[in-house]
């Protein structure tokens, strides 16, 4: 943790003064005994790295913190090849500069001292200059102000990520597919397809003829599996390698069977069937019912005529001898 000390860090040596002592050191190397020359290599390791970290590109990041602040800040930061960075934090207070203490983490880990700081006015400016060469020094870089209370800000830094399809991809058993991850804007130097056989990823066999990838543009890879088979389904992973990291994703197969989509309308057929066959039984069964009645209404209406014919004849009878009485 380092206060303001005349606000301004000692500055590391430039590349044109290493290299002029580079060059002044290897005037005065010492020679073997015939005179030539040892075959000693005329750069040394740090200055390789300097001389190669001049053909990197350039990334400046910055992130803007005040006393104020209630969260810290974050800032993802997407990198595919060795990079100079430079981050830069700037906190806006009220108080005295001068009892801000500043730090610089990398992960959990602390930095060196060899990060600048400066001010004007009320604000206070920390940067932070390094090169990122492989994916050891990818991560998070964090900027701390501590007054009162400890403000941060952080830079992550990450591989560019692979866009496939978000939803599951559904075929058919006997069909063909085609699987496609990309990469936006951004080109790996290797593709890899695994499958997923429980938890442990298996690489796609491409000398089996049912597997065919296709990388006919470099940010993109396509995976062809023909001759689907309902085993085929579940889980497939697309895998780029970069100079600095690796990154994947997760595209999920179905295979169904031609049987499955007919299942709804199979469903509903059966509904349809039942209840026509309950509306055919419950008419059958009011016909039935219908026709006991108008059997029994029948029934009634013959013996009541035969109850009639019989009370007829029996009034006709005392009538008849009646009249044969009054006939003598």
């Amino acid at each position: 943790m380092r206060a303001l000390p005349g606000l301004l860090a000692a500055r590391a040596p430039t590349p044109r003064l290493l290299l002029l002592l580079q060059c002044l050191l290897a005037t005065a190397r010492p020679s073997s005994a015939d005179g030539s020359a040892l075959d000693l290599p005329f750069t040394s390791l740090p200055l390789r790295e300097e001389m190669m970290a001049n053909n990197f590109s350039s990334e400046s990041h910055n992130i803007s913190l005040t006393e104020h602040s209630s969260m810290p800040v974050e800032k993802n930061i997407t990198l595919e090849r060795p990079s100079n960075v430079n981050l830069t934090c700037q906190f806006t207070t009220s108080g005295d500069l001068n009892a801000v203490n500043v730090t610089w983490k990398k992960d959990s880990e602390q930095l060196e001292n060899n990060y600048l700081v400066s001010a004007t006015g009320s604000t206070l400016y920390t940067q932070y200059r390094f090169t990122i060469i492989n994916s050891k020094q990818m991560g998070s870089y964090s900027c701390f102000f501590r007054e009162e209370k400890e403000q941060r800000g952080t830079f992550n830094f990450k591989v560019p990520e692979l866009h496939g399809k978000n939803k599951p991809l559904i075929s058919y058993v006997g069909d063909s597919t085609v699987l496609t991850c990309k990469c936006q804007n951004c080109f790996p130097l290797n593709w890899t397809w695994y499958s997923t056989n429980g938890s442990i990823k298996v690489p796609v066999g491409v000398q089996m003829n049912k597997y065919v990838i296709n990388e006919t543009y470099a940010n993109e890879t396509k995976l062809k599996i023909t001759q689907l088979l309902e085993e085929d389904g579940g889980s497939y992973w697309c895998h780029a390698l970069f100079q600095l990291g690796e990154s994947e994703e997760h595209i999920e197969l179905v295979v169904l069977s031609y049987l499955v989509p007919l299942k709804p309308f199979l469903a509903i057929v059966a509904e349809v069937v039942l209840l026509v066959a309950t509306i055919l039984l419950c008419e059958k069964y009011t016909q039935k019912k219908k026709k006991h009645s108008d059997e029994g209404k029948e029934f009634e209406q013959i013996e009541q005529l035969k109850s009639d014919d019989s009370n007829g004849i029996e009034n006709n009878v005392p009538r008849h001898r009646k009249n044969e009485s009054l006939g003598q």
